[in-house]
């Protein structure tokens, strides 16, 4: 049995929350004390995740009530309907990610590999209402990159493209030692460091312009002028790097959940 405390703190809702629900007959507890206290067992952690899921989705209390105490209500076809509706909503949010981070790179010009730019035909006025619409549209993130760029000498942002340039050189240089190879993996690590020049590349963010640097028109076209194997190539090794970072920070959260038991 769990106290009211101990599901409030599993679940990060409020003990008032909880009260509420057992207002509105969502979720009882499964037994009341002789000291009032209120306690719930493993059926009723079930039925918040229940409720707290459906919520996600944008589902009214009233309706949520109707769901749960329906006859036939099926938590195991309930829990794949969320599942498809997770990996739905998980798939339009990379894809945001995406239109964001090309947004943001075709703002600060990271993707300029050649003489051609991606703002030929952009006139001044143009750029600034493109600016603008990315503030309004993805708020900090885009505004706070936006600036870091324009913190820049005209000196600076092009000894930053010439960096950039020669990292995608060197990388197509060494190609065929495989994307996995320690050399590539120096260059990657070159390349992490160079993003911070224009935003924090997280680890999600990375793997996301991996995939980007193939799948997107854009950037597929300005690697696979510098080399028609290259797109292919970032996102084979790009992924195998995202890996190493992910497995080394599970390796640490691990040992600081070992150093405090």
């Amino acid at each position: 049995m769990y106290t009211i405390k101990d599901i409030a703190e599993l679940a990060g809702v409020s003990r008032r929350t909880l009260h509420y629900y057992d207002e509105k007959e969502l979720l009882k507890p499964t037994m009341v004390g002789d000291n009032g206290y209120r306690y719930y067992d493993d059926d009723a952690l079930l039925q918040l995740q229940q409720i707290l899921l459906y919520r996600e989705m944008g589902i009214t209390l009233q309706q949520i009530k109707q769901i749960l105490t329906q006859p036939d209500f099926d938590k195991i076809i309930a829990l794949r309907t969320h599942r498809q509706h997770l990996r739905e909503e998980i798939g339009r949010l990379q894809t945001l990610v995406q239109t964001v981070d090309t947004t943001l790179m075709h703002l600060v010009g990271e993707v300029k590999m050649s003489d051609k730019t991606i703002f030929k035909g952009f006139n001044d006025a143009k750029q600034e209402a493109y600016e603008q619409e990315a503030v309004e549209q993805w708020g900090n993130s885009a505004a706070q990159s936006i600036q870091l760029w324009r913190s820049y000498s005209d000196e600076r942002k092009q000894a930053i493209l010439q960096e950039g340039n020669q990292i995608y050189l060197e990388i197509t240089a060494n190609m065929d030692k495989g994307a996995d190879h320690p050399d590539i993996r120096a260059l990657l690590v070159r390349w992490h460091e160079h993003l911070y020049h224009f935003y924090e590349p997280t680890i999600e963010v990375l793997e996301g312009l991996g995939a980007m640097y193939h799948d997107h028109p854009d950037f597929n076209a300005t690697f696979t002028a510098i080399d028609p194997d290259l797109p292919a190539f970032l996102k084979a090794a790009i992924a195998i790097y995202v890996d190493e970072l992910e497995t080394q920070w599970l390796a640490r959260e691990l040992g600081i959940l070992e150093e405090s038991a």
